[in-house]
Protein backbone atom coordinates (compact mmCIF):
# COMPACT_ATOMS: atom_id res chain seq x y z
CA UNK A 1 0.00 0.00 0.00
CA UNK A 2 1.96 3.06 -1.19
CA UNK A 3 0.03 5.77 0.62
CA UNK A 4 0.20 3.82 3.92
CA UNK A 5 0.76 5.87 6.54
CA UNK A 6 2.08 3.17 8.91
CA UNK A 7 3.91 0.08 6.81
CA UNK A 8 5.37 -2.60 8.58
CA UNK A 9 7.01 -5.88 6.63
CA UNK A 10 8.11 -8.49 8.60
CA UNK A 11 8.92 -6.74 11.42
CA UNK A 12 11.31 -8.53 14.57
CA UNK A 13 12.31 -7.29 18.29
CA UNK A 14 13.88 -9.54 20.57
CA UNK A 15 15.72 -9.30 23.44
CA UNK A 16 18.26 -10.85 25.70
CA UNK A 17 16.67 -11.87 28.76
CA UNK A 18 18.92 -12.67 31.78
CA UNK A 19 18.26 -15.97 33.65
CA UNK A 20 19.39 -18.25 36.70
CA UNK A 21 17.68 -20.53 38.97
CA UNK A 22 17.16 -19.88 42.47
CA UNK A 23 20.06 -19.81 45.41
CA UNK A 24 23.12 -17.97 46.15
CA UNK A 25 24.76 -20.66 44.20
CA UNK A 26 23.42 -19.80 41.21
CA UNK A 27 23.43 -15.93 42.03
CA UNK A 28 27.44 -16.36 42.65
CA UNK A 29 27.72 -18.33 39.04
CA UNK A 30 25.73 -15.59 37.85
CA UNK A 31 28.01 -13.12 38.38
CA UNK A 32 30.85 -14.64 36.44
CA UNK A 33 28.79 -15.98 33.31
CA UNK A 34 25.77 -14.24 32.53
CA UNK A 35 23.23 -17.02 31.30
CA UNK A 36 20.38 -15.16 28.97
CA UNK A 37 17.76 -16.45 27.01
CA UNK A 38 16.65 -14.80 23.63
CA UNK A 39 13.13 -13.79 23.42
CA UNK A 40 11.16 -12.62 20.54
CA UNK A 41 8.70 -10.40 21.39
CA UNK A 42 7.48 -9.45 17.77
CA UNK A 43 8.02 -12.15 15.33
CA UNK A 44 8.14 -11.28 12.04
CA UNK A 45 4.72 -9.42 11.92
CA UNK A 46 3.25 -7.47 8.72
CA UNK A 47 0.53 -4.63 8.04
CA UNK A 48 -0.39 -1.18 6.73
CA UNK A 49 -2.83 1.80 8.26
CA UNK A 50 -4.22 3.71 5.54
CA UNK A 51 -5.07 7.27 6.42
CA UNK A 52 -7.92 7.86 8.74
CA UNK A 53 -7.85 4.32 9.78
CA UNK A 54 -8.73 3.60 13.31
CA UNK A 55 -7.49 0.52 14.07
CA UNK A 56 -7.82 -1.54 16.82
CA UNK A 57 -4.67 -4.13 17.56
CA UNK A 58 -5.97 -6.95 20.22
CA UNK A 59 -3.55 -9.13 22.02
CA UNK A 60 -3.09 -10.37 25.70
CA UNK A 61 -0.68 -9.13 28.03
CA UNK A 62 2.94 -9.93 26.78
CA UNK A 63 1.61 -10.70 22.63
CA UNK A 64 3.92 -7.72 21.22
CA UNK A 65 1.36 -4.68 21.46
CA UNK A 66 3.25 -2.56 23.71
CA UNK A 67 6.65 -3.36 22.06
CA UNK A 68 5.29 -2.68 18.35
CA UNK A 69 4.02 0.88 19.56
CA UNK A 70 7.27 1.69 21.04
CA UNK A 71 9.01 0.91 17.60
CA UNK A 72 6.60 2.72 15.96
CA UNK A 73 6.56 5.38 18.11
CA UNK A 74 11.05 5.11 17.70
CA UNK A 75 11.32 4.20 21.64
CA UNK A 76 13.20 0.92 20.51
CA UNK A 77 14.93 -0.20 17.89
CA UNK A 78 13.98 -2.58 15.77
CA UNK A 79 15.38 -5.69 15.62
CA UNK A 80 15.31 -6.80 11.87
CA UNK A 81 12.66 -5.60 9.45
CA UNK A 82 10.75 -2.33 8.25
CA UNK A 83 8.57 0.23 10.17
CA UNK A 84 7.50 3.70 8.60
CA UNK A 85 5.47 6.11 9.95
CA UNK A 86 4.40 8.57 7.75
CA UNK A 87 7.57 7.86 5.26
CA UNK A 88 9.81 8.38 8.69
CA UNK A 89 11.81 5.59 10.22
CA UNK A 90 10.75 6.07 13.59
CA UNK A 91 13.96 5.26 15.68
CA UNK A 92 15.71 8.11 13.33
CA UNK A 93 13.31 10.38 15.41
CA UNK A 94 13.59 12.98 13.30
CA UNK A 95 12.20 16.54 13.91
CA UNK A 96 9.50 16.36 11.50
CA UNK A 97 8.27 12.89 12.56
CA UNK A 98 8.02 13.40 16.17
CA UNK A 99 5.54 16.76 15.40
CA UNK A 100 3.65 14.43 13.37
CA UNK A 101 3.07 11.88 15.84
CA UNK A 102 1.70 10.98 19.42
CA UNK A 103 2.05 8.02 21.67
CA UNK A 104 -0.58 8.02 24.83
CA UNK A 105 0.44 5.29 27.43
CA UNK A 106 -2.88 4.86 30.10
CA UNK A 107 -0.13 3.59 32.61
CA UNK A 108 2.63 6.69 32.42
CA UNK A 109 2.52 10.12 32.74
CA UNK A 110 4.15 13.39 31.03
CA UNK A 111 2.55 16.17 33.49
CA UNK A 112 4.38 17.64 36.03
CA UNK A 113 2.96 15.95 39.47
CA UNK A 114 3.48 19.40 41.57
CA UNK A 115 2.28 22.21 39.22
CA UNK A 116 -1.26 23.18 36.94
CA UNK A 117 -1.27 21.44 33.85
CA UNK A 118 -1.33 24.56 32.48
CA UNK A 119 2.30 24.85 32.89
CA UNK A 120 3.23 21.78 31.75
CA UNK A 121 1.34 22.78 28.27
CA UNK A 122 3.70 25.49 28.47
CA UNK A 123 6.17 23.55 28.47
CA UNK A 124 5.35 21.26 25.68
CA UNK A 125 4.44 24.40 23.40
CA UNK A 126 8.41 25.16 24.03
CA UNK A 127 9.51 21.78 23.18
CA UNK A 128 7.40 21.61 19.97
CA UNK A 129 8.00 24.92 18.98
CA UNK A 130 4.46 25.47 18.45
CA UNK A 131 3.72 29.20 17.32
CA UNK A 132 1.46 30.52 20.36
CA UNK A 133 -1.48 31.49 18.34
CA UNK A 134 -1.40 27.96 17.14
CA UNK A 135 -0.92 26.50 20.90
CA UNK A 136 -3.69 28.36 22.31
CA UNK A 137 -5.95 27.74 19.76
CA UNK A 138 -5.65 23.86 19.93
CA UNK A 139 -5.06 23.77 23.65
CA UNK A 140 -9.27 25.32 24.18
CA UNK A 141 -10.38 23.44 21.32
CA UNK A 142 -9.25 20.06 23.56
CA UNK A 143 -10.18 21.60 26.85
CA UNK A 144 -13.46 22.17 25.47
CA UNK A 145 -13.38 18.91 23.82
CA UNK A 146 -12.26 16.96 27.45
CA UNK A 147 -14.31 19.34 29.08
CA UNK A 148 -11.05 19.84 31.57
CA UNK A 149 -11.48 23.80 32.06
CA UNK A 150 -11.42 23.46 35.70
CA UNK A 151 -9.04 20.59 35.86
CA UNK A 152 -5.95 22.02 34.27
CA UNK A 153 -5.47 24.82 36.76
CA UNK A 154 -5.16 21.99 39.75
CA UNK A 155 -1.92 20.62 40.75
CA UNK A 156 -1.87 16.89 38.65
CA UNK A 157 -1.31 15.61 42.25
CA UNK A 158 -4.92 16.33 43.16
CA UNK A 159 -6.33 15.09 40.13
CA UNK A 160 -8.00 11.64 39.78
CA UNK A 161 -6.77 8.90 37.60
CA UNK A 162 -9.41 9.74 35.45
CA UNK A 163 -8.96 13.56 35.18
CA UNK A 164 -5.47 13.10 35.34
CA UNK A 165 -5.54 11.15 31.93
CA UNK A 166 -7.84 13.51 29.94
CA UNK A 167 -5.55 15.89 30.80
CA UNK A 168 -2.53 13.88 29.91
CA UNK A 169 -4.07 13.50 26.31
CA UNK A 170 -4.54 17.29 26.00
CA UNK A 171 -1.24 17.63 26.99
CA UNK A 172 0.19 14.54 24.14
CA UNK A 173 -2.36 16.43 21.60
CA UNK A 174 -1.14 19.95 21.72
CA UNK A 175 1.01 19.73 18.50
CA UNK A 176 -1.92 18.55 16.68
CA UNK A 177 -0.57 14.90 15.95
CA UNK A 178 -1.47 13.16 12.60
CA UNK A 179 -0.77 9.97 14.11
CA UNK A 180 -1.86 8.69 17.75
CA UNK A 181 -0.31 5.33 19.12
CA UNK A 182 -3.19 4.62 21.92
CA UNK A 183 -1.91 2.02 24.35
CA UNK A 184 -4.23 1.32 26.65
CA UNK A 185 -5.84 4.95 27.05
CA UNK A 186 -9.11 3.80 29.39
CA UNK A 187 -7.09 1.82 31.54
CA UNK A 188 -8.18 1.92 35.28
CA UNK A 189 -11.39 4.35 34.45
CA UNK A 190 -14.63 4.00 35.14
CA UNK A 191 -17.31 3.30 32.37
CA UNK A 192 -18.41 6.87 32.20
CA UNK A 193 -14.82 8.01 32.28
CA UNK A 194 -13.96 5.09 29.48
CA UNK A 195 -16.84 6.51 27.56
CA UNK A 196 -15.98 10.09 27.47
CA UNK A 197 -12.50 9.16 26.03
CA UNK A 198 -13.95 7.19 23.29
CA UNK A 199 -16.09 9.77 22.23
CA UNK A 200 -12.76 12.29 21.96
CA UNK A 201 -10.69 10.07 20.16
CA UNK A 202 -13.85 9.74 17.39
CA UNK A 203 -14.29 13.64 17.55
CA UNK A 204 -10.30 14.14 17.12
CA UNK A 205 -10.14 12.15 14.61
CA UNK A 206 -13.13 13.55 12.50
CA UNK A 207 -11.59 16.96 12.96
CA UNK A 208 -8.39 16.56 11.47
CA UNK A 209 -8.67 13.21 9.36
CA UNK A 210 -5.82 11.54 12.06
CA UNK A 211 -4.87 8.16 11.57
CA UNK A 212 -5.45 5.61 15.23
CA UNK A 213 -3.66 2.71 16.16
CA UNK A 214 -5.40 1.74 19.57
CA UNK A 215 -4.88 -1.33 22.45
CA UNK A 216 -7.39 -1.90 24.82
CA UNK A 217 -8.57 -4.93 26.96
CA UNK A 218 -11.97 -2.99 27.35
CA UNK A 219 -13.80 -4.45 23.86
CA UNK A 220 -16.34 -1.30 24.40
CA UNK A 221 -13.48 0.81 23.17
CA UNK A 222 -12.94 -1.41 19.87
CA UNK A 223 -16.11 -1.66 18.77
CA UNK A 224 -16.92 1.85 19.20
CA UNK A 225 -14.27 2.93 17.44
CA UNK A 226 -12.67 0.54 15.42
CA UNK A 227 -13.71 -0.91 11.78
CA UNK A 228 -10.37 -3.17 11.67
CA UNK A 229 -8.71 -5.37 13.99
CA UNK A 230 -5.64 -7.03 14.38
CA UNK A 231 -5.11 -9.53 16.44
CA UNK A 232 -1.40 -10.50 17.79
CA UNK A 233 -0.16 -13.44 20.01
CA UNK A 234 3.09 -14.59 21.03
CA UNK A 235 4.41 -11.67 18.91
CA UNK A 236 2.89 -13.18 15.51
CA UNK A 237 -0.65 -11.47 13.68
CA UNK A 238 -3.02 -14.55 13.90
CA UNK A 239 -5.91 -11.93 12.36
CA UNK A 240 -6.32 -8.94 10.36
CA UNK A 241 -9.46 -7.87 9.36
CA UNK A 242 -13.27 -6.34 9.90
CA UNK A 243 -14.32 -6.18 13.20
CA UNK A 244 -17.29 -7.60 12.04
CA UNK A 245 -15.06 -10.89 10.14
CA UNK A 246 -13.38 -11.87 13.08
CA UNK A 247 -16.84 -13.26 14.98
CA UNK A 248 -17.52 -14.70 11.85
CA UNK A 249 -14.36 -15.99 10.98
CA UNK A 250 -13.79 -17.91 14.52
CA UNK A 251 -16.78 -18.04 16.32
CA UNK A 252 -19.26 -20.11 14.83
CA UNK A 253 -22.08 -19.84 17.47
CA UNK A 254 -24.44 -16.99 18.61
CA UNK A 255 -26.41 -16.31 21.76
CA UNK A 256 -29.90 -16.60 22.63
CA UNK A 257 -31.10 -14.87 25.80
CA UNK A 258 -35.01 -16.12 26.38
CA UNK A 259 -37.14 -14.72 29.14
CA UNK A 260 -39.38 -17.13 30.67
CA UNK A 261 -42.84 -16.62 31.24
CA UNK A 262 -42.95 -19.30 33.95
CA UNK A 263 -39.62 -18.86 35.37
CA UNK A 264 -36.52 -20.95 33.84
CA UNK A 265 -37.46 -24.35 32.82
CA UNK A 266 -34.79 -26.49 31.58
CA UNK A 267 -33.63 -25.46 28.00
CA UNK A 268 -30.55 -27.64 28.01
CA UNK A 269 -31.92 -29.47 25.04
CA UNK A 270 -32.21 -26.34 22.68
CA UNK A 271 -28.31 -25.47 23.20
CA UNK A 272 -25.75 -25.17 25.70
CA UNK A 273 -26.95 -23.31 28.75
CA UNK A 274 -24.32 -20.96 29.71
CA UNK A 275 -26.02 -18.27 32.09
CA UNK A 276 -29.61 -18.04 34.31
CA UNK A 277 -30.31 -15.36 36.26
CA UNK A 278 -33.87 -15.85 37.24
CA UNK A 279 -36.74 -15.88 34.24
CA UNK A 280 -33.52 -15.32 31.77
CA UNK A 281 -31.54 -17.90 30.54
CA UNK A 282 -28.72 -17.79 27.50
CA UNK A 283 -28.22 -20.29 25.33
CA UNK A 284 -24.98 -20.78 23.12
CA UNK A 285 -25.99 -22.50 19.42
CA UNK A 286 -24.42 -23.40 16.54
CA UNK A 287 -24.64 -20.30 13.99
CA UNK A 288 -26.39 -22.43 11.27
CA UNK A 289 -29.31 -23.49 14.08
CA UNK A 290 -30.41 -20.42 15.39
CA UNK A 291 -33.10 -19.83 13.21
CA UNK A 292 -34.40 -23.24 14.00
CA UNK A 293 -33.22 -23.22 17.32
CA UNK A 294 -35.57 -19.88 17.90
CA UNK A 295 -38.61 -21.25 16.20
CA UNK A 296 -38.52 -24.47 18.49
CA UNK A 297 -38.24 -22.45 21.28
CA UNK A 298 -40.87 -19.21 20.63
CA UNK A 299 -43.38 -22.80 19.33
CA UNK A 300 -42.65 -25.02 22.52
CA UNK A 301 -41.64 -22.59 25.29
CA UNK A 302 -43.94 -19.95 26.99
CA UNK A 303 -41.26 -17.06 26.09
CA UNK A 304 -41.95 -13.54 27.11
CA UNK A 305 -39.01 -11.74 25.07
CA UNK A 306 -36.32 -13.77 22.85
CA UNK A 307 -33.01 -11.62 21.77
CA UNK A 308 -30.10 -13.36 19.47
CA UNK A 309 -26.68 -12.07 19.80
CA UNK A 310 -23.54 -12.53 18.28
CA UNK A 311 -20.77 -13.70 21.16
CA UNK A 312 -18.58 -11.02 22.77
CA UNK A 313 -15.53 -9.66 21.43
CA UNK A 314 -13.83 -10.91 24.30
CA UNK A 315 -15.09 -14.39 23.85
CA UNK A 316 -14.42 -14.44 19.94
CA UNK A 317 -10.68 -13.52 20.93
CA UNK A 318 -10.35 -16.14 23.47
CA UNK A 319 -11.27 -18.76 20.91
CA UNK A 320 -8.74 -17.25 18.54
CA UNK A 321 -5.77 -17.84 21.09
CA UNK A 322 -7.60 -21.19 21.80
CA UNK A 323 -7.12 -21.98 18.06
CA UNK A 324 -3.69 -21.04 17.88
CA UNK A 325 -2.72 -22.80 20.53
CA UNK A 326 -4.08 -25.89 19.19
CA UNK A 327 -2.70 -25.55 15.78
Amino acid sequence: MNDAVVHVAELRKTFDVPEREAGLKAATKGLVRRKTKEVRAVDGISFDIAPGEIVGFLGPNGAGKTTTLKMLSGLLYVSSGDAQVLGHVPSKRERDFLRRIALVMGNRNQLQWDLPALDSFELNRSIYRIPREHFLRNRDELVELLEVGDLVKKPVRQLSLGERMKVEIVGSLLHQPQVLFLDEPTIGLDVTMQKRIREFVAEYRQRHGATVMLTSHYMADVEALCERVIVIHHGKILFDGKLGALSNTFAAWKTITAAMENGASDLSSYGEVIHRDGDLVTLRVPKADTARVTARLLAEQAVLDLNVEDPPIEDVIELVFAQENRS
